[in-house]
């Protein structure tokens, strides 16, 4: 009774399981078919190879027709001059040269825009200048007196002074040029600053400051 039942454990039968090993292969096959990725082989690379294809040159110029020679001659009309019967008689003969004409020199007017420039004219020179002389009126105060120390000596002696005469007449500076001691060039001194008078130099009408040099002698006097 128990002879057709399969041997393996658990109550297996055989055939069942071949069938469903079978069918859940064949499952498993498509499914991996469905889902295996696809692999798309690389396309081959396009070489483009270039060619040189020849230009045909440009057909030469046409030549302009030429123009067709004239032959046509040029005739020249002759200048009819009349004959002179009578040749007027003439004092002035025309003379020809080949020489150009001579302009005469032209002035320089200067620049027409008034540009130019004008030379003044020369300054005037100065009037000369008149120098002092003593006062006529003072003459007779001109000689200074004797020192007494030189009196006493009997010392005679010179004296050369250069004053400043103002433009008033009188003397503002006494300065020595020489003196044969100081006593008579003191003697001077005080004299001109006190009583020396002069007419002032002057320049054009006009009294002006100058210096002069005088001369002072003095001399022992008989008694």
């Amino acid at each position: 009774m128990y002879a057709n039942r399969s041997s393996l454990p658990f109550g297996i039968n055989p055939a069942g399981l071949g069938f469903a090993v079978v069918v859940n292969g064949a499952i498993i096959g498509a499914m991996m078919f469905l889902i295996a990725p696809q692999i798309i082989g690389k396309s081959p690379i396009t070489v483009l190879i270039g060619e040189q294809i020849p230009i045909d040159e440009p057909p030469p110029p046409i030549d302009p027709k030429p123009k067709p020679e004239s032959h046509e001659q040029v005739r020249e009309t002759p200048i009819y001059t009349p004959p002179v019967d009578n040749p007027v008689a003439t004092d002035n003969p025309v003379t020809t040269t080949n020489d150009p004409p001579i302009n005469p020199p032209i002035p320089d007017l200067g620049d027409p825009k008034g540009t130019g420039t004008v030379q003044p004219d020369p300054p005037k020179p100065a009037p000369p200048l008149i120098a002092a002389q003593i006062d006529p009126r003072y003459a007779g105060a001109f000689q200074p007196d004797y020192p007494a120390s030189e009196l006493r000596g009997e010392r005679e002696g010179t004296v050369s002074v250069r004053v400043l005469i103002g433009a008033d007449g009188r003397v503002k500076a006494v300065e020595q040029v020489r003196a044969t001691n100081a006593a008579f060039f003191e003697a001077t001194k005080r004299h001109a600053l006190r009583n020396w008078r002069f007419k002032p130099a002057s320049r054009g009408g006009e009294a002006q400051e100058s210096w002069k040099v005088m001369n002072v002698r003095f001399e022992m006097t008989g008694q």
